[in-house]
């Protein structure tokens, strides 16, 4: 039995090694790969139209300097708009630098 720290660390690290770094092999498979997260659909239409409806009007607009009132008057052609590109940074899973 394995009961000091450096030995259960090192025991650890050839177990891992000897299963991670597998030389020579040419014959690899894709398989698939089952995790404990949930998958998630995509936003729906509905939860992209209520907040643009119920934005109030006459406030400053945020870092992206596009105002309320904007998105209000443009209606269903800028909510598709955002609503495409909020699924792609969905699906990336990866916000954008700016």
């Amino acid at each position: 039995m394995v009961t000091d720290s450096y030995s259960i660390l090192t025991r650890w690290r050839n177990h891992f090694s000897q299963l991670l770094n597998v030389h020579g092999v040419n014959n690899v498979r894709q398989t698939e790969i089952y995790t404990t997260e949930p998958q998630v659909p995509d936003p729906s239409t509905f939860e992209f139209e209520m907040p643009m409806v119920n934005l109030k009007r006459c406030k400053s607009p945020g870092i992206d300097q596009i105002s309320a009132e904007l998105i209000k008057a443009r209606g269903r052609t800028i909510h598709s708009e955002i609503q495409k590109l909020i699924i792609s940074f969905w699906n990336k899973e990866k916000l954008p630098e700016e």
